[in-house]
């Protein structure tokens, strides 16, 4: 990723290797995005089993792999990989587990799906093409997609019309997204803001109300500005730990053939999160 400091998948990944006797390691790399291709090609020259790709790579990660090696269905779907297995054969297989790992999250922390539901999705990115067009398979009643940069939010809309035809979906500024998110049942914070210190909520209060499911993909700080101010107004709230938990537990399983301690991958998680606080 660019930057990578923020990442707390070392924490999960090493702490199962150890759980399960395994002679690895995972690291962090900061890649700038001009040199994500090079690198990519040296981490297979040099036999890596599998890497992860995060802000704000997935897509060019996709692309990459798309011209030179391989992808999965749902990578090829969503257009955005995360996890990529190195091959005996000297390959590369790029994948997307954002979408089940969200899926699972919002079971586990809603005990709720996007089935029937009016969705605002807040980031037109990788992740946040990857968990619109995750809702659009997923049943969702609408779909409205919410982007500064009006050709991601454009390329979003062209490819949710193309995987669900006849599913209302509407683009909007960020400005008109404050008032259609009052009548949508989940919101997706899928942007960066709030990563960072004085970072401000996207929506203001009167965008949340009672009854809504709120999800921010940011796990760190566990509470973002716009997690406060949806739980203040009455919506119910999740932050991305969970989705970071199980997507890593599906890309391990990939890299290592093994089934992940997914328990000891949470206790690694919480404490590395606790950790990094102030």
């Amino acid at each position: 990723g660019h930057p990578g400091g923020h990442s707390l998948s070392p924490a999960i990944h090493n702490a199962a290797f150890k759980a399960l006797g395994l002679r690895a390691n995972y690291a962090l790399l900061d890649v700038r995005p001009g040199d994500l291709p090079r690198t990519l090609d040296e981490l297979r020259a040099k036999k890596y089993g599998g890497l992860n790709v995060t802000i704000p790579h997935k897509e060019a990660a996709y692309r990459f792999l798309a011209a030179k090696h391989a992808l999965s269905d749902t990578a090829q779907l969503l257009h955005s990989v995360n996890p990529v297995v190195c091959r005996p054969d000297g390959s590369l297989l790029g994948d997307n587990t954002d979408a089940p790992g969200f899926l699972d999250a919002l079971k586990e922390s809603f005990r709720a799906s996007p089935r029937g539901r009016r969705v605002l999705v807040l980031g037109c990115g990788g992740a946040g093409r990857a968990l619109a067009l995750t809702c659009a398979m997923q049943g969702a009643e609408s779909i409205f997609v919410a982007d500064v940069n009006l050709a991601a939010r454009r390329r979003l809309l062209l490819a949710l019309r193309q995987a669900a035809p006849g599913l209302p979906v509407a683009g909007v500024s960020l400005d008109r997204a404050r008032a259609a998110a009052r009548d949508c049942d989940l919101i997706i914070q899928a942007t960066p803001v709030g990563m960072h210190p004085g970072d401000p909520s996207l929506l203001p209060s009167d965008s949340f109300r009672k009854g809504q499911l709120v999800f921010d993909l940011i796990y760190n700080p566990a509470v973002t500005p716009l997690l406060a101010t949806a739980r203040a107004a009455g919506a119910r709230v999740a932050n991305g730990l969970g989705m970071l938990l199980h997507q890593g537990a599906r890309a391990f399983r990939q890299w290592t053939g093994r089934k992940p301690p997914v328990p000891v991958m949470r206790a690694a998680l919480e404490k590395a999160l606790k950790a990094k606080r102030p």
